[in-house]
């Protein structure tokens, strides 16, 4: 998808849109729309939380693909080896809902957050985890481009 200008012409529900895509399977960069609405003057606190609760909202979709999902129906569709899905297995038990804060990252985001679903950590912390590792990565983004302009 690329970024056009109806998304930040959209305003907020535009960058909330662009973040829950941002956090699906779906290539997509919402950090583009959100630099392009901070340079355009609008509110960094706003625009923080918007994308923050929309990233998160998307991640826990790919979690409650996950959870509802059966196991081995989803290693399957997805075409995923007995050993790749072991190691999954094991990050899940071995960090649990800890993992989410990595849900941020680039490429495998997605399949941590999936895994945190079929391996069933607590929903809650899962969220909480999450919101905090999607939060934290909009501001450095944020803090960043502020520290680059000089304002």
């Amino acid at each position: 998808m690329e970024l056009g200008p109806e998304w930040v012409e959209w305003g907020l529900l535009g960058l909330f849109l662009a973040s829950f895509l941002a956090a699906t399977i779906l290539p997509f960069s919402s950090e583009a729309v959100l630099v392009a609405m901070a340079l355009g003057g609008w509110c960094g606190q706003s625009l923080l939380v918007v994308a923050s609760v929309g990233n998160t909202l998307g991640g826990l979709t790919n979690y409650a693909i996950g959870r509802w999902i059966p196991e081995r129906r989803l290693v399957k569709r997805l075409g995923i080896g007995s050993e790749k899905a072991e190691r999954w297995r094991s990050f899940a038990q071995h960090y649990g809902a800890w993992g989410a804060l990595l849900c941020w990252l680039p490429v495998i985001g997605d399949p941590i957050a999936l895994a945190l679903g079929v391996f069933r950590t607590s929903f809650f912390w899962t969220a909480v985890l999450m919101f905090i590792g999607k939060t934290v990565r909009y501001a450095v983004v944020l803090w960043t481009m502020h520290a680059a302009i000089g304002s």
